[in-house]
């Protein structure tokens, strides 16, 4: 599994093309979320599904893809629609676009009475807004489906607060919802002599 500093390396090279001019695409950065991935990420084993999210790459290089490869899918425009048959890992730039098909593969593990496998579904606190998360994971608990939905929340969807969306701080979920809270490193729009896509 990769370390703190890997992470960071990686995505700071990225970050290097984007400010380069050389990746003149939509990109969305991870950053200050390494601690509590790596820790999720130790109890994923290599049969499990991944879903994530537009903001991929820390999954995609936890889940023990290659950095070369995805380099390449970044250089090539497909930064955000990051998939790997060989991990098991899926994700889409569509907000809250995982979770039917999270819920899909888990229900398929359960059918096929295989008592191994389980599915993790990655999601920010802005896919938390939407009608389909919450129909997923009542599906999930009601069903007792081997599905885990991860909430990563920087309170913020796009650049407004939970409490202004809402005007509460924190859902309360069932138990196959996780969630840990983090300060992003990059923020949504970044101006200067390139418009950015940090998000």
């Amino acid at each position: 599994m990769m370390t703190k500093n890997q992470l960071i390396k990686f995505e700071d090279s990225i970050v290097n093309l984007f400010e380069s001019g050389k990746l003149p695409y939509p990109i969305h950065f991870c950053g200050g979320n390494e601690n509590q991935l790596i820790k999720i990420f130790k109890n994923i084993k290599k049969g499990d599904w991944v879903f994530s999210t537009h903001r991929s790459h820390y999954h995609y290089l936890l889940k023990g893809g290659n950095p070369a490869i995805l380099r390449q899918k970044i250089l090539n425009g497909e930064s955000i629609c990051i998939m790997d048959k060989t991990l098991n890992f899926f994700s889409s730039a569509i907000v809250s676009g995982v979770v039917s098909i999270a819920v899909g593969v888990a229900q398929a593990f359960k059918m096929a009475n295989r008592g191994k496998g389980r599915v993790y579904c990655f999601i920010g606190d802005g896919a938390e807004d939407e009608g389909h998360t919450c129909e997923a994971i009542r599906y999930v608990d009601g069903w007792g489906l081997p599905c885990t939905f991860i909430i990563e929340d920087n309170d913020l969807s796009v650049d407004t607060i939970k409490k202004e969306r809402f005007g509460k701080n924190k859902m309360e979920w069932f138990k196959c919802v996780k969630r840990y809270s983090y300060k992003r490193k990059y923020p949504h729009v970044q101006t200067g002599k390139l418009v950015s896509h940090y998000m």
